[in-house]
């Protein structure tokens, strides 16, 4: 009988010898991953600084992904600074916007003059029609004046936007897609049709390697996500 405790007894001391090392190990490596207080800390690089460097005393990002909700961004990054200034008395150098532009809306990361040149390319795959023309649109409808409340913008332009203080996320990695896209029927190299296009993006637009890298970076420097569609 007494051998039977002494045994039990040992397996207990075991157990809890074994369970405290597991513990320590998981406080060790959480200490490595958040430094001294324990707590995860993302690490912070160069090419994201921009986020970290817009002025506000709130952010955003919203994140569109199609043709509708590059229009829907737009209209609610104006009604954040509506509804921050009426309900808060907040100015728009208060309140920090960024706008990513990836997947099937990230044609509209770029200028008129890309559109006029390669409104086929552009429009490819896409259901997109100028309310104005019924045709395909050979202008950034988004940046275009007088369509009001035919678009899901209300409207609400990238110049308007952009000009109270938005920026806007450009995904490179659908940027190449589209580059090779138009590259195909402009009898052009992806690599000449990417170069064009980067260089003619629309105002306080920043290229990033993903749309959704984006969205999580902006998250990391204190950004509320709004879905825009």
């Amino acid at each position: 009988m007494k051998s039977n405790i002494q045994a039990r007894r040992r397996i207990i001391s075991a157990i809890g010898a074994t369970g405290a090392a597991v513990v320590l190990g998981s406080r060790t490596s959480q200490a490595q991953a958040g430094g001294a207080s324990g707590r995860f800390q993302p690490a912070r690089h160069t090419e994201d600084a921009w986020l970290d460097a817009m002025a506000g005393k709130h952010r955003t990002v919203i994140d569109s992904f199609s043709v509708n909700g590059a229009g829907n961004a737009l209209l609610f990054a104006n009604n954040l600074f509506l509804s921050n200034a009426a309900g808060y008395r907040l100015t728009d150098a208060d309140v920090a916007v960024v706008i990513t532009l990836r997947h099937a809306s990230v044609g509209f990361a770029f200028t008129d003059a890309m559109w006029t040149k390669y409104s086929a390319g552009l429009s490819e795959g896409l259901e997109l029609v100028d309310p104005k023309t019924r045709q395909r649109p050979v202008v950034n409808i988004y940046d275009a004046q007088g369509h009001g409340t035919t678009l899901p913008n209300y409207g609400q332009t990238i110049s308007a936007v952009a000009k109270r203080g938005t920026r806007f996320a450009v995904c490179q990695m659908a940027t190449t897609r589209l580059a090779g896209q138009i590259a195909r029927s402009a009898g052009a190299t992806p690599e000449a049709i990417y170069k064009e296009l980067t260089a003619n993006l629309i105002p306080n637009a920043h290229m990033m390697t993903s749309g959704v890298l984006a969205v999580t970076r902006a998250q990391e420097y204190g950004y509320t996500v709004l879905s825009a569609g």
